[in-house]
């Protein structure tokens, strides 16, 4: 009976997939904080690579993998109290939720802005800002689980995602 369980419970489980990730083929995203950008891996090669903006101090924008756990179309700002859709909401159209430092996905984050000249600038409290229509492709391309690189690296974005295991190498 335990078996059966066991069993049962890995065919439900919200878990999935099983084993290591990404595999190659997988959407992964990495953002290099040294050169303010960020790549959109997905079927073993860079589909695309965005200018963002990110922490205002270097310690405040969290660096490791993570797990993309939150998604939001036109995120509510609570700090401010600032309803999605605003134009005043400098969460932007979207939001991409990620568990960096033992969070759940509601603090750290990719997101869109109402200041586009911020991008390509050290200029937020800790997420990873882009432009609106930037995030948006992002939103619709990257499922919940996706894993986010977070680095200093300052490599050609390919062959970080192959030493991640995004890209075969």
């Amino acid at each position: 009976m335990i078996h059966l369980l066991l069993a049962i419970s890995l065919v439900v489980s919200p878990i999935w997939p099983l084993g290591v990730n990404p595999l190659p083929g997988d959407p992964y995203v990495i953002a290099d904080l040294d050169r303010l950008e960020l790549a959109f891996i997905q079927d073993g090669e860079v589909r695309q690579v965005f200018p963002v903006a990110a922490g205002s101090k270097e310690k405040l924008t969290p660096v490791g993998e993570f797990t993309l756990t939150v998604k939001a179309a036109d995120p509510y700002y609570r700090k401010k109290d600032i309803p999605g859709g605003d134009k005043d909401n400098p969460l932007g159209t979207r939001w991409l939720g990620f568990d960096a430092r033992e969070t759940d996905g509601r603090v750290y984050g990719i997101h869109g802005t109402n200041n586009p000249d911020s991008i390509g600038k050290r200029a937020t409290a800790g997420c990873i800002r882009m432009n609106n229509a930037d995030v948006e492709i992002l939103f619709e391309e990257l499922p919940l689980g996706t894993r986010i690189f977070v680095t200093r690296d300052g490599r050609d974005f390919g062959e970080i995602a192959a030493e991640q295991g995004a890209i075969p190498e």
